[in-house]
C-alpha cells in the first residue's frame, strides 16, 4: 500500500474534463499492468480501465468508454487517466493499482487482482 501516487482530481461541473496520474514512489512499475478503480460512497471497488506493459493492451468499463481515455508513459513510469464529459455519478474516490499479470482485451480487472495500491483522491462532479 502507498507505493503508487495518484494525483489530480478534485471538482468539476458536469460535462467537464479531469486528468489523473499514477506514479510510482519506491519502485519501478514498467512492467506492470496498471488499472484504475473508482468507488462511489456506500459502492463497491469496481475497475474502470487498465494497461498492459508489454503491448499497452487497454480496456474500459462500459460506463466510461469513449468519456475515458488511459495512456502510459513508460520512460516517466507514469499511467494517466483522462476523463472527459464527466457525470454526476462518476463520483467517487479513484484508486491507482499494479499487478504483474496481464488482462485479457474487453475484460475489467477486479480489486483482488490488484497487488499494488495508492490511496486514492477523490473525484467530485456536480450537476
Amino acid at each position: 500500500q502507498g507505493e503508487l501516487v495518484e494525483s489530480g482530481g478534485g471538482l468539476v461541473q458536469a460535462g467537464g474534463s479531469l486528468g489523473r496520474s499514477c506514479a510510482a514512489s519506491e519502485r519501478t512499475f514498467s512492467s506492470y499492468t496498471i488499472a484504475w478503480f473508482g468507488q462511489a460512497q456506500w459502492k463497491q471497488r469496481e475497475g474502470v480501465s487498465f494497461i498492459t506493459s508489454g503491448d499497452g493492451t487497454s480496456s474500459y468499463a462500459e460506463f466510461v468508454k469513449g468519456r475515458f481515455t488511459i495512456s502510459r508513459d513508460k520512460a516517466q513510469d507514469t499511467v494517466s487517466l483522462h476523463m472527459n464529459n464527466l457525470k454526476p455519478e462518476d463520483t467517487a474516490v479513484y484508486y491507482c493499482s499494479a499487478t504483474y499479470a496481464d488482462f485479457l482485451a474487453a475484460s475489467i480487472p477486479i480489486p483482488g487482482a490488484m497487488t499494488y495500491w495508492g490511496k486514492g483522491t477523490p473525484v467530485t462532479v456536480s450537476s
